[in-house]
């Protein structure tokens, strides 16, 4: 009788493992649903993707850096470049006030290009391709106005850029 009770107990724990194996493969495809909105939908169509470069998330199509980003918000534009190539310091045209401040860049070529916004502080990378064009978006809050700034590109002189910046 001694037998059957131990059987009795390694029963539940095996169960309780088998259990915790199906919690833990269900808990992990449901963190899977919580990926950042830029990933591409796990659902793929039967047509194969043009190039392997196009599933990149700082790809959109249709953008294009001969002309400047098309302004999303409904602000004031404070400068709008495009087609330019190499690094450039470019003033913005207005002061800057309480409120959204809003960058849009596409760029193409081999290189990272970073941007920076003085005097707020606000700086980041893009990675830039050969193949395509590559854009990022990027905001910040301001708490207060400032009188006057500039918006900073560094880039190797093979990349072409667009820049869009707004408040």
């Amino acid at each position: 009788m001694g037998k059957l009770t131990d059987q009795t107990v390694i029963r539940p724990a095996y169960g309780l493992a088998i259990l915790a194996a199906v919690v833990a493969l269900c808990v992990s495809a449901c963190t899977e649903e919580g990926e950042p909105a830029s990933y591409p939908p796990t659902s793929r169509s039967a047509q194969p993707s043009p190039s392997k470069t196009s599933d990149r998330a700082e790809h959109i199509e249709g953008e294009t850096v001969t002309q400047a980003p098309k302004q999303v918000n409904d602000g004031q534009v404070l400068l709008s470049v495009a087609s330019r190539k190499g690094n450039a310091e470019l003033p913005l045209t207005k002061k800057i006030g309480v409120g959204r401040l809003a960058i849009q860049v596409n760029c193409q070529g081999d290189g990272t290009l970073e941007v920076s916004v003085e005097p707020v502080g606000l700086s980041f990378p893009l990675e830039c391709v050969e193949q395509e064009v590559s854009s990022t978006y990027n905001e910040i809050i301001l708490k207060r106005a400032r009188s006057g700034g500039s918006v900073r590109v560094e880039a190797p002189s093979g990349v072409r850029w667009a820049l869009t910046a707004e408040h």
